[in-house]
């Protein structure tokens, strides 16, 4: 596997970055709507997932293929004074984890990271050539 293009890298690298802010930007929905207990049509907030694609054959970039609902059960918790509460006094709630949020907010700013770093250490080799150059 070879990269075609001097600018490969830095291809890889910003479509890195991008995929991982769209995943932020989905743990954030997630995070948002973990006590919405109506999102409409009688049903709490489902979490969404973000699901990526690579970009061509070899080596490549990542992209946003598509944002899919997480069809895992919801949990119920007994609070017979909500307004949404059936007549067990049971609330169905979405099916977002903030524990499990969390941990892939962190996986996403550390993959985040870790394309910005690549970026910065290409820079320098750019600027090592351009040295040895002059």
């Amino acid at each position: 596997m070879e990269v075609n293009n001097i600018f490969g890298p830095i291809d890889i690298a910003i479509s890195g970055m991008r995929a991982q802010h769209k995943q932020m930007e989905v743990i954030s929905s997630n995070v948002a709507n973990a006590r919405t207990t109506d999102a409409g049509k009688g049903e709490p907030y489902r979490r969404l997932e973000a699901i990526f694609k690579t970009d061509g054959d070899g080596i490549g970039g990542v992209s946003l293929d598509e944002i899919v609902k997480d069809m895992s059960d919801f949990t119920r918790i007994l609070d017979p004074g909500n307004p949404n509460a059936d007549e067990q006094g049971y609330v169905t709630m979405p099916n977002v984890s903030l524990p499990k949020e969390m941990i892939n907010l962190n996986i996403a700013m550390r993959a985040y990271k870790a394309n910005v770093a690549i970026l910065k250490r290409y820079q320098a080799m750019v600027e090592t050539a351009l040295e040895l150059l002059r």
